[in-house]
Formats: C-alpha cells, sequence, structure tokens
C-alpha cells in the first residue's frame, strides 16, 4: 500500500512499513515543513493513506478536507515500543479499506469512521 507519513509520525512507523514492502513517502525527508492542507492534498492527489499524531488533521477531515484514508496515532510513550507492530496488524487487517476510513490507532487498538464522500 501507498502511505504519506506526516512530520509528527514516529520514524520506526516508516522503518517498519518499509521493511514490510509498502511505499512510504515521509514529508520530513520531502516536503519538511509543509502546511496540514498541503500535505492532506499530497496523500489525496497521490493516493495515500496519512499516518500523523496531529488531531489537526482530524478536525480538517471532518470539515470537509479531501482525504483518501487516515490513520491517527494516539499511542504514550510507555506504548510506543509496540506501535509499529500495531500498525502493521491494522493494515493486514484492514487492507485496502483503509483508504475510505478515519482510523485512530491506540494501544487498546483501532477504531475506524467512514470518510464522507466528496
Amino acid at each position: 500500500m501507498r502511505f504519506l507519513a506526516d512530520e509528527s509520525c514516529d520514524g520506526s512507523v516508516v522503518r517498519a512499513l518499509r521493511a514490510a514492502g509498502h511505499n512510504v513517502q515521509a514529508v520530513a525527508e520531502t516536503s519538511r515543513g509543509a502546511t496540514d492542507q498541503a500535505v492532506l492534498a499530497l496523500a489525496s492527489t497521490d493516493q495515500r493513506v496519512l499516518l500523523t499524531e496531529d488531531k489537526d488533521f482530524g478536525e480538517l477531515v471532518f470539515a470537509g478536507a479531501p482525504a483518501t484514508g487516515v490513520m491517527l496515532i494516539r499511542f504514550p510513550s510507555d506504548a510506543r515500543s509496540r506501535l509499529a507492530d500495531a500498525i502493521l496488524k491494522i493494515i493486514a487487517a484492514q487492507g485496502e479499506q483503509l483508504h475510505k476510513l478515519f482510523v485512530t490507532v491506540t494501544p487498546a487498538g483501532a477504531r475506524p469512521s467512514g470518510l464522507a464522500k466528496r
């Protein structure tokens, strides 16, 4: 699958996804300092699921900004060692459906919500 990792996304997630064969573009490597709107537009244009730890993306998406899937990561520091594995498990379970979902990822699991049709 294709992902766009926001600057807030933990590097361990980027490394784990790449190691698993996923196509991951990291904003920190290509578009450092891009606005949230620009990041969402890039993800949408490139048909990538956005990986982020920034809650502002939820506000933008549910206010109507175009999105092709978002994974909002909400992992506290004491659970970070399990983060990459949790993301990989969610991807395996949801597959291409992620392109239609806003998924909040916590140590307790994933909470998917459908994206509004635009």
